[in-house]
Parts: structure tokens; C-alpha cells; sequence
């Protein structure tokens, strides 16, 4: 008796688990770079900048998307909200904005994107913060 072998079972690859944070993270890292230009000549300082600011902000973007969930929801929503807040008020930062003006961007951002997150994990999470059956 000849058995058929087992076609083994294809796995799904998932690029946005690391694609998606890494493409935010170029794009970000480019408009660092044109916004502390000024319109001047682009610099290897600016490369820099925009090098820097490109892995750390797709680094946390993965590090939260990857590990996010072993966080309860509250503290979930804070997270999103602080690198939200401080990614848009460093940008508005490079702008040459005030500090102050740039700290208020930042946190009325991170407070607007941290009460949207917890809303949405709220919504769409039992008690035990296992995703809704429906």
C-alpha cells in the first residue's frame, strides 16, 4: 500500500508585520530630512537625521505592533499615543517652531491618538482582551 504523501500546507507570509513599519519609517525618515532642510542644500548631517529618525520610529513602530498585545489595553492606548505624539511634534519640531508649540502638537496629538486606540481596543476586545467573537 502506497500512501500519498502530504502536500505540505503553505504558509502565509504577512509582510505588513514587518514591511508596513519599515516603509512608515523610510517615509518619515524622508520628511525629517526635507523639513529640517529649509530649502537649503541637503547636508550629511540631514541624511543623518533622517536615517536616525527612519529606524527609530519603524523599530517602534514593529517593537509595539509585534509585542503590543501582551500589554493591557489601557496601557496599549498610552503607548500608541506617546509615539504618535512624539513623532508629529519632533517633526514640528525640525520646522523650527517653538518648544512649547511644538510639546502642545504633540500632546494634543498623542492624547487624540491614544483616546482613539483605547476606543478601539475597547470596542473590539472581550474583558480578557482576546478579540471580539463578532
Amino acid at each position: 500500500m502506497a500512501a500519498h504523501a502530504a502536500v505540505p500546507a503553505r504558509r502565509s507570509v504577512e509582510l505588513h508585520g514587518a514591511v508596513l513599519p519599515a516603509v512608515i519609517g523610510i517615509l518619515y525618515g524622508l520628511y525629517a530630512a526635507t523639513v529640517s532642510r529649509h530649502g537649503g542644500a541637503l547636508t550629511w548631517g540631514q541624511l543623518w537625521l533622517g536615517l536616525v529618525s527612519a529606524i527609530v520610529l519603524g523599530g517602534a513602530l514593529w517593537a509595539l505592533r509585534a509585542y503590543g498585545h501582551t500589554l493591557p489595553r489601557e496601557a496599549r492606548a498610552v503607548a500608541w499615543g506617546a509615539l504618535a505624539g512624539g513623532a508629529v511634534g519632533f517633526l514640528y519640531s525640525l520646522s523650527g517652531a517653538s518648544v512649547l508649540s511644538s510639546s502642545g502638537l504633540g500632546l494634543a496629538t498623542g492624547i487624540a491618538v491614544g483616546a482613539g486606540m483605547f476606543y478601539l481596543f475597547y470596542t473590539h476586545e472581550d474583558a480578557t482582551g482576546h478579540p471580539a467573537p463578532y
